[in-house]
């Protein structure tokens, strides 16, 4: 697919997704300058931030779908990477914090809200801003999103409680989100690691080098695609449990719920959700490069590969021992990342299956819902009134 002209990919109704996930790593680059570029507004916002208490600040990574697993992916990382004598970072959903408010937020806890949107369009992405600012009696707003002219740029521009940090290229144009979920992670993760700058920039670098290197070998993973399979699942441990869940929605957005998938952490998956698994099953394993957590992702994967259940069990790793040395799109010739940098390539990984797949099974990757019952920017939600 990245080889394909665009007449043959337009004809294949992929151009758009085709170019979205290919020209990541170069977005990733321009994010690190986004993060340099706006660190003073950065730290002037987290320090008012801080000084609502004398606690630790609730960091809340919110969204919805994809937005959603950008926190879900970023937190596990920042509970170990970021500074938690200052931050307690909480990924909640904004379809839970506009449901059931009173469930996920507490008045008294000092707050920042971290709001992820592609679009910013969102019924939930507006209500949540409000919803929590009914609720939390001490509250700041961190924007991160991909569209100037959506609504959550737009309508906060004015507000002295929030700053807005803007991706605009990426802005996905196509059904599923690539870029802005990938760029969106890493602008997060850049502003909440306690990693020096140079430290961070080299981690940048190598996670693009590794994103251009997927590009380079879709062959590989086009041969993953090529036995007769429908079901795709997706495992993960601390971090890539929240990736395993991205990934498996890329599946089943490209591909119109005509493939059906799972996901789940590896030691979780034993329990009860391993029935999915049969000989049109493709498991696929994001590999962790802590020692101690990398061995509960081989395990799953031995186990599994020993059983003779899926059609195949797939590591996707970098070339650090013990790797698994059975079916794997291994990344070689760079220092082992942390995992919110390596969740960066590895979701390119994921992103070509689903691309591939969903051509394989004869939709269009570009408007993957023929009915129109699901949608870009999602429509229907009523947002009821919240009087705390």
């Amino acid at each position: 697919m990245f080889e394909k002209d665009l007449e043959e990919l337009k004809g294949l109704g992929a151009d758009i997704t085709t170019a979205e996930i290919k020209q990541q790593p170069e977005l990733w680059e321009d994010t690190y300058q986004i993060y340099q570029d706006n660190k003073a507004a950065i730290e002037e916002l987290l320090a008012s931030a801080r000084a609502m208490g004398d606690g630790r600040l609730t960091v809340v990574f919110t969204g919805a779908g994809t937005s959603d697993y950008v926190g879900d992916t970023v937190a596990p990382y920042l509970r170990r990477a970021g500074n938690t004598d200052l931050y307690d970072f909480k990924p909640i959903a904004t379809t839970d914090i506009v449901s059931a408010p009173l469930d996920f937020l507490r008045a008294e806890d000092p707050t920042l809200l971290v709001s992820f949107a592609r679009s910013g369009n969102s019924p939930e992405s507006l209500a949540a801003v409000e919803v929590a600012r009914t609720v939390v009696k001490n509250i700041k707003f961190l924007n991160i999103t991909c569209a100037p002219e959506g609504r959550l740029a737009v309508e906060s521009a004015d507000d002295p409680d929030a700053l807005t940090l803007l991706i605009p290229r990426a802005n996905d144009k196509g059904f599923a989100m690539t870029g802005s979920y990938s760029c969106m992670a890493l602008l997060s993760t850049l502003i909440f690691d306690a990693a020096s700058d140079e430290q961070k920039l080299a981690w940048v670098n190598a996670a693009a080098a590794m994103g251009r290197d997927v590009i380079a070998r879709e062959d590989e993973v086009a041969a993953f695609l090529a036995g007769d399979f429908n079901r795709v699942t997706y495992l993960g441990s601390g971090a890539f449990g929240g990736l395993a869940q991205e990934a498996q929605l890329k599946i089943l957005e490209l591909a119109h719920g005509l493939v059906a998938t799972s996901f789940d952490t590896s030691m979780g998956y034993r329990h009860g959700p391993k029935s999915f698994v049969d000989d049109k099953t493709l498991v696929f394993v994001f590999v962790n490069n802590d020692a101690y957590t990398r061995q509960y992702d081989l395990d799953i994967l031995h186990e599994i590969d020993g059983d003779g259940i899926a059609q195949k069990t797939i590591a996707v790793q970098q070339d650090v021992s013990p790797a698994f040395e059975h079916e794997a799109f291994t990344f070689t010739g760079h220092e082992a990342l942390p995992e919110a940098y390596l969740a960066l390539p590895f979701v390119m990984v994921a992103q070509a299956v689903s691309l591939l797949n969903s051509v394989r099974v004869g939709n269009t990757p570009d408007t993957p819902s023929p009915t129109g019952t699901v949608n870009r920017v999602v429509k229907g939600v009523t947002i009821h009134p919240f009087e705390g």
